[in-house]
């Protein structure tokens, strides 16, 4: 029955509008966002990338930065007209990059997210964010890009909002490095805590056995929406159809074989089949983004509470908007 559904659907996109000529040069660059070394994703994208290309008959281009803000901006001035993000900056590429989510991953375990971790050397003597929090200075903490959902946003929110920690003044030195490198300095003790996610630390479990011995985990988010698909919204309709044709039929429809090839490539991703999504996945985000505000503006001495009433409830009422949009989605 899905596959007669996804195949309904394939059919339709693929006819929807009226026919428009592709554009003069079907081809697109496709973003990756830094979560590791461009070493280490290369391996891991390029199957899935070359078998867009080979489905689609559209050239595709592996994008890489060294930071998530290279892809966004890559993405606003057109020069990476589809990309794999975070949530976090999803949102960013949405608001100010043009961009539009289409799909959602899956995870290959068949968790409906993921979460953001701290993690330490096994022989720490850190065992809690109290631990963390004792704030005098001593430690080295490794955080994420600042446009990473799990390695930035959800960590500020959930432990230094919440407690009206100011990291620089808590910690000797603050460091941002992709996912990878925070897990790596935590196992070699050149960090005493660092920002991570479930994600990684299942890859880093077989890129870097020996380094993911030496972690141990001391908090644990509540759940992360599984990252998106962005292309941008001007991209040849043509092209979105053969894209998204691809995306949802990819390790679901064809031969045993080639769905068994799709799905050993979508597991060396940590993936399983893709499904369909849109802009409002980003509502929890947006939400999760103004409470990290109000957090702020709460445990801010400068202001007075006239001034903090006032900034909150203009913080309330974008959240009430955000909720009442959430709302009006049909259930899933």
């Amino acid at each position: 029955m899905l596959k007669k559904t996804l195949a309904a659907t394939a059919l339709s996109v693929g006819l929807m509008a009226a026919p428009m000529a592709m554009a003069e040069q079907a081809e697109i660059n496709f973003g990756i966002i830094s979560t590791e070394s461009t070493a280490n994703l290369r391996p891991q994208w390029e199957p899935f990338l070359e078998a867009m290309q080979e489905s689609t008959g559209i050239k595709v281009n592996a994008f890489f930065a060294p930071d998530y803000a290279g892809v966004i901006e890559a993405m606003r001035f057109d020069k990476v007209q589809v990309a794999w993000f975070g949530n976090k900056s999803a949102m960013e590429a949405v608001d100010r990059a043009s961009g539009e989510i289409f799909a959602q991953t899956v995870d290959s375990e068949g968790n409906p997210g993921y979460w953001s971790l701290l993690v330490t050397h096994k022989d720490s003597p850190l065992n809690s964010v109290e631990d963390v929090l004792k704030c005098d200075g001593t430690l080295n903490f490794g955080i994420g890009d600042p446009n990473s959902t799990s390695g930035f946003l959800v960590p500020t929110t959930y432990i230094f909002a919440k407690h009206g920690v100011d990291p620089k003044e808590c910690f000797k030195t603050v460091r941002n490095a992709n996912h990878e490198t925070n897990a790596l300095s935590a196992a070699n003790k050149q960090v005493d805590v660092a920002a991570n996610n479930t994600e990684n630390m299942r890859r880093l479990q077989t890129s870097a056995p020996e380094a993911f011995a030496n972690l141990k985990v001391i908090w644990k988010s509540p759940l992360i929406p599984a990252d998106p698909l962005v292309w941008r919204e001007d991209l040849d309709q043509e092209i979105k159809n053969k894209l998204y044709t691809f995306i949802m039929t990819y390790g679901r429809i064809g031969s045993e074989e080639d769905i068994a090839k799709a799905r050993e490539v979508l597991a060396g991703l940590d993936w399983a089949p893709f499904k369909p999504s849109s802009d409002a996945q980003l509502f929890p985000i947006r939400i999760l983004a103004l409470n990290k505000d109000v957090l702020k503006i709460t445990a801010d001495d400068k202001l007075s509470q006239e001034e903090k009433d006032k900034k909150i409830a203009e913080l309330q009422a974008q959240i009430d908007e955000i909720n009442a949009k959430a709302d009006k989605l049909p259930s899933m």
